[in-house]
């Protein structure tokens, strides 16, 4: 028979072994992030592929996705080719149009200059949608110094309204090297400005240390914030700001922190597409092939 003393103990501390129990269950249920693959196609550009062929390359890789430019999707259409038949292509190659990268001049102070960007945006995001691809790079082309971030947060919730619209939605990039909108904090304040559950970041390795962000701006960021990141690294060779985009190289190859980085990206939450995204002329030398199967393997030694 259970003594009345030691029942009425038990009771008592219950509660307590409840709340040991959750305590100690907090660390097991903190939700790591999700990765994909992607290869951007700057990264074997220099081998002078067809975009079909590019396709290919990316899926033989083992890939997940791929990251399209829209100069090469407007010489496939220009070739007679269609958006249904490059969606097919797509489909068939097991791999998704993950981003688009673009050249629109939505940020430009210059009215008339932002009109003619938001509608090449606009038959951008519907021409992306066509083909499955749910987004598209939004850097600041045509803004000039000093940009006003108020008036930018203005029109990158506008731009959000376009994305919603089409069906295609705009990733806020930063460039290291672009005076007017070079900085993480400054994407962060035209993120905030636009007050839209839907905005995103779109960082990436070189244009964090080309511009003089660091990587520790990162840790502010929720898994939510950014959907699509680019990977690559820096040597150690050159001062930051002599660097350009041929020096990129292969992820782990330089000095950037990528063990530091890839543990800021897992503790986000959420999904994250990982693309490898180089300009460097010595991998253009090299089979293209190669080169893709290489990159995914440096990419997945910190993931």
């Amino acid at each position: 028979m259970i003594n009345r003393r030691n029942l009425l103990k038990s009771l008592a501390l219950a509660p307590l072994a409840g709340v040991a129990m959750n305590a100690e269950a907090k660390p097991d249920q903190k939700r790591e992030s999700n990765f994909k693959f992607s290869l951007n196609t700057s990264t074997i550009r220099g081998q002078k592929l067809s975009l079909s062929e590019m396709i290919n390359v990316t899926a033989r890789a083992g890939y997940d996705g791929i990251e399209l430019w829209i100069m090469e999707i407007d010489a496939y259409l220009a070739s007679g080719k269609s958006l249904q038949a490059l969606k097919k292509e797509l489909d068939d190659a097991g791999i998704e149009a993950v981003n688009a990268i673009g050249f629109a001049t939505w940020m430009a102070q210059d009215a008339e200059k932002s009109k003619k960007g938001f509608a090449q945006i606009e038959k951008e995001m519907n021409q992306l949608a066509a083909i499955g691809c749910k987004r598209i790079a939004a850097p600041a082309i045509g803004a000039e110094a000093p940009v006003d971030l108020f008036e930018a947060g203005e029109k990158y919730a506008q731009l959000l309204e376009l994305g919603r619209k089409t069906g295609c939605m705009p990733q806020l990039e930063f460039w290291g090297a672009f005076p007017p909108f070079y900085q993480l904090g400054q994407a962060l304040a035209v993120a905030a400005m636009a007050n839209d559950a839907d905005a995103r970041l779109l960082p990436d390795i070189y244009h964090l240390f080309r511009g003089g962000s660091g990587f520790d701006g990162l840790k502010l960021l929720s898994g939510n914030a950014v959907e699509v990141f680019h990977m690559n690294d820096f040597p150690g060779t050159l001062a930051r700001t002599e660097q350009e985009d041929k020096h990129r190289v292969y992820p782990g190859d330089g000095v950037g922190p990528l063990v530091e980085v890839a543990q800021t990206l897992k503790n986000m939450g959420g999904t994250k597409i990982l693309s490898l995204e180089l300009f460097n002329p010595s991998l253009y030398a090299m089979d293209a092939d190669v080169v893709a199967q290489t990159g995914l393997e440096k990419m997945k030694q910190f993931f």
